[in-house]
């Protein structure tokens, strides 16, 4: 992880999963940019570099949600390092790594790898969850093809589709989600966000939903510029002050 100090800290953290598609972790603009941007507004910031599916791990297409829930309880173990409040860490992730942010919040307590240390008895629950612009549905039509391949293997079958498919393992102590989506999204179908939101609905979990008409996909910060999409920024801050700032 690459950690991001706030100069006035306001007692949160939030955990990043940058995107990639499960291929790579692009830690540039959905990491370190959105890192700062947040670092300035008083949030201590982790970007996550999770392990890859493909990369041939033991622990196959639980390998980067291992980290994620790793990253959580050390975070939480070392709060007071950071001048963080352990019970105020949330998670954002992007495309592949909003599917990675979706499956910590659905499966932060799943046992995925085998207890390192003390910091292991801890929580892997996130406060808050924000997956943005997010791969959910491991199910053709709506998965994104990389993704899923990487992940789960092209001849994948229900099973497995469904064990990796976020919005089918919501648990009824789920966190609040924050969820951002365009339209136009021509990599990663708009109805992952959908099949999202509704999962969570029908747990009764507080999900919030902004969907833009314009944007693409990947806009991150730098690509919404000039867009109404890059409001969504803002959105968040303002969503989050209401849960755990």
């Amino acid at each position: 992880m690459t950690a991001f100090r706030p100069e006035r800290p306001n007692g949160a953290a939030v955990l990043i999963t940058p995107g990639g598609g499960y291929r790579w972790v692009v830690v540039d603009k959905e990491g370190y940019e959105m890192g700062r941007w947040l670092a300035a507004r008083g949030f201590t910031v982790f970007v996550l570099f999770y392990r890859l599916p493909g990369e041939g791990w033991a622990a196959g297409p639980d390998v980067s949600l291992s980290d994620a829930q790793r990253a959580m309880r050390v975070i939480r173990q070392r709060a007071g390092d950071y001048g963080v409040d352990p019970e105020r860490v949330a998670a954002m992730g992007f495309s592949a790594g909003g599917h990675l942010c979706a499956d910590l919040l659905t499966r932060f307590s799943t046992p995925t790898y085998a207890a390192i240390d003390a910091a292991d008895k801890l929580s892997a629950r996130p406060i808050a969850a924000a997956p943005i612009y997010p791969v959910i549905s491991m199910t053709a039509p709506v998965a994104h093809a990389g993704s899923r391949e990487l992940l789960i293997g092209k001849d994948a079958g229900p099973a497995l589709e469904r064990a990796h498919s976020p919005h089918l393992n919501v648990p009824a102590n789920a966190p609040p989600v924050f969820l951002v989506h365009a339209e136009d999204d021509n990599v990663v179908p708009v109805e992952n966000a959908l099949l999202m939101r509704a999962g969570l609905r029908a747990r009764n979990i507080p999900v919030e939903t902004h969907l833009f008409t314009h944007g693409g996909h990947g806009f991150g910060l730098r690509r919404a510029i000039g867009k109404p999409a890059a409001a969504w920024p803002e959105m968040f801050t303002s969503w989050a002050s209401g849960l755990f700032i």
